[in-house]
Order: C-alpha cells, then structure tokens, then sequence
C-alpha cells in the first residue's frame, strides 16, 4: 500500500491493511517516515515514502479564491509523481508485490501501477468528484440536484473547473504518456483506472447513486487509530460536551477555534480544544469549563463528547458520526464542504459557511446539531453494515485471485 504524506490516508486504510494481515498475507505499507511505530505495532512492514515527497507540502491555504486553491493542490500532486514513480519502482524491484494499493492523490505511483500487467487497486478517503446525474458537481458543497436549474448548475462548475485544470492536465497527461498509459480527459476520470477503488465512506453519508462505476466500492470509513486513553479530568467535565477540531494539516483555520470559544463561553457544559497543526499558545481558555491542548486521542475521546465542532476533514467528521456523535462543520478548504453539506443533508449535523461565520451563528448551529443525535447513530449503523477493514481485505483477495 503507498500513500500521500498525510496521516489521514494512512490511518483510514490501516483496518484493511490489518485485516489482510490477519489473513495472513504480507502487507508493506510506503507511508511517512515518521509513522514507523504505528504501522510495525500492527504487525504490518513500513517502508517510508521520499523525503523528496515529503517535503512538497500541499500550500493551497495561499489561494486567495477556491479554484486557486484547487489548482495548488493538483499542482502538488503533479509535482510528486515523478518522486513517487522512482519510490515505487525501487520497492517493486525489491519486495515483488502481488498486489498494488494505491493512495488516489498518488498521480505517479498510479500511473506505475496501470502500466503493470497486473490487476491494482486505488482507495480513497474523501468525497469521489467524479460526476454523476444524481450528485452534485464537486467542491462548492452544494445540496444533490432537485431541478433542471440545480443539473445546469452543476454543469457549469463542472466545465469551469475542467477549463482552469486543463494545464494541469495536459502535464499530467504529458507525464502518462511517458508511462505507457492512457491519457485522461479530465482529472476525474483517473479516479476510476484502477481494478477496485476502495471508496472509504457509505451511505446515507454519502449521496445515492442511481449507477455507481463498476469499480467502485464504498466500504465505510477507516476508523484505526494510534493506541490513546482518556485524559482524567475528561469525566470531571460537565455534559454537554463540545470537542472543537482543526486540520491536522496547516490550513489557517484558527478562527474556528476563536469564534468557538466566544460562542461556547456561556453556555452550559464543557468545551475541549485540540488545536493540532496551530500552537494552542494562540488561545486563551474563556473559563475552567474549558480544556485546549495540541492533540488529544480522538478515537477514545469523541464517544465521550456531546457534538464535535470541526472544519470537516472526512476523518473527524466520519469517526464523529461512526460513534454516534452529531458535528457541527465550519468547513474551511479543500472537500470540506462536501463533507459539511452531507452531514447536514443525511440529518447527521449542522454547517456555518466560513464566510458566514460569527458567534451567534455557531452557537446555533451548535445547539441544532445536538439535537441530530438520531441522525448521526443512523449514519453509525450505516458504516457498521458497510463492511469496513474486513470488506476491503475481501476485494483486494479478489484482484489476487486473478494474478
């Protein structure tokens, strides 16, 4: 398996790694250098991906508009794909794998991996922008389409950022023909190349789909997390809970966290802060009721939460609604607003645009995302009968069966 520099592609894909390995396969995961100690306490191999990737760090939060944002990104991952290409071909040559799983915002390394001979397979942990009739066009985090206006809309976002990635594209399509593969005509498409795409999320969080691409297969979110206890004085905080998140990812997301402590400071319970790639320096606990520090174990701490105020990356919003917990989405960049307006359309939670984002407004959709509860052990349910870790290990012993 080989992913981008990103903890929140690791550690969604770690169940199906471990599953696999409980099935006594040998599984090798090329990830961050820095992540050796998690991956070997599961009985897995780490290899660590280039410093060379590792050192070309996503820097959209510098666009001034999204479409800026969004061709920051890809330019990113263009930038990573001929390291990526070197990185995987020298593990190849080493290791001999049966069977390649590809990070999807891998550019290089799946470009190698469909010049194989063999069947691969790409996973994905966020919201898959390929169109659809039945879904919206990708990125604005608009509500699915009910009307001809809503399909003509999503046509028009389409096209637009077709046209702003078209060079991009024919970089990327530039460095696919260097490879022996097919070359694209769009960025979407490359999301379906691959065998069996494992798409790390489930309905009704995800939007229904009249068709679905054949090689797509939503098996629910990854929800594997480094070995963490409850702080003690978690219990000795008065309920309703709020746990406030940011992006374990630097993406200036700290008005989330200011505006959170001013809207929160009155009202009843508690409120805990992990201000993660922000120094926690930066806030000022409005009252003893609240706790801010960088980093707290999610996975032990949100089934202990009342709702979570997050800016809606895949991985907290769907551990979130995986316990049961209503979140409330300030979404800030990147697919965030998809994941916001899906918590909010499945009746799972609430979101407060960024730019409309004050106090009063998170306050409220605080107190109206409490009230979600149903809706998020609804969603809970739903990922549990997806399948998961065991699910995935299932398909991927299924491209095996036909190497």
């Amino acid at each position: 398996m080989y992913t981008s520099p990103a903890r929140g592609h690791l550690y969604p894909m770690m169940d199906v790694a471990i599953a696999l390995r409980e099935s006594g396969h040998r599984v090798v995961m090329q990830t961050l250098a820095s992540e050796l100690d998690p991956v070997v306490g599961e009985g897995l191999e780490h290899r660590p991906i280039s410093p060379e990737i590792e050192a070309l760090q996503i820097k959209d939060y510098l666009g001034g508009n999204p479409l800026k944002q969004f061709q920051l990104t890809l330019s990113c991952w263009l930038a990573r794909a001929p390291h990526e290409v070197d990185d995987l071909r020298a593990s190849c040559v080493e290791l001999t794998p049966d069977l390649l799983v590809i990070d999807a915002n891998c550019w290089g390394a799946s470009a190698f991996a469909e010049a194989q001979s063999q069947p691969w397979a790409m996973f994905l942990p966020y919201a898959l922008p390929v169109p659809s009739p039945d879904t919206p066009a990708f990125g604005p985090g608009f509500p699915p389409p009910e009307s001809w206006m809503d399909r003509q809309r999503d046509r028009l976002v389409w096209t637009v950022q077709n046209v702003s990635t078209r060079k991009v594209l024919k970089k990327l399509n530039a460095f696919r023909a260097a490879m022996h593969v097919t070359k694209l005509g769009s960025i979407s498409e490359g999301y379906l190349r691959a065998d069996v795409l494992l798409y790390l999320t489930a309905e009704p969080f995800e939007y229904r789909r009249s068709a679905w691409p054949a090689m797509v297969h939503a098996i629910g979110p990854g929800l594997w997390a480094p070995p963490g206890a409850v702080p003690d004085w978690l219990e000795d905080l008065p309920r309703p809970r709020v746990l406030v998140s940011v992006s374990t990812e630097f993406q200036q997301d700290g008005a989330i966290i200011e505006t959170a402590l001013t809207a929160l400071a009155d009202e009843p319970g508690s409120v805990i802060v992990t201000t993660a790639a922000l120094d926690p320096m930066m806030f000022q606990a409005p009252n003893d009721r609240v706790r801010i520090t960088r980093f707290l174990p999610h996975a032990a701490v949100i089934p202990e939460v009342d709702v979570v105020v997050t800016h809606g990356g895949m991985g907290t919003t769907q551990r979130s609604l995986a316990s049961g917990v209503p979140v409330c989405v300030v979404p800030w960049g990147r697919d965030q607003s998809e994941s916001a307006r899906r918590a909010e359309q499945c009746g799972a939670g609430t979101m407060v645009p960024r730019s409309k984002l004050d106090a009063a407004r998170l306050r409220d959709a605080v107190r109206d995302a409490r009230r979600r509860q149903p809706g998020a052990e609804r969603v809970a349910q739903a990922f549990r009968e997806a399948g998961g870790g065991r699910r995935g290990a299932e398909l991927l012993e299924g491209l095996l069966v036909r190497v």
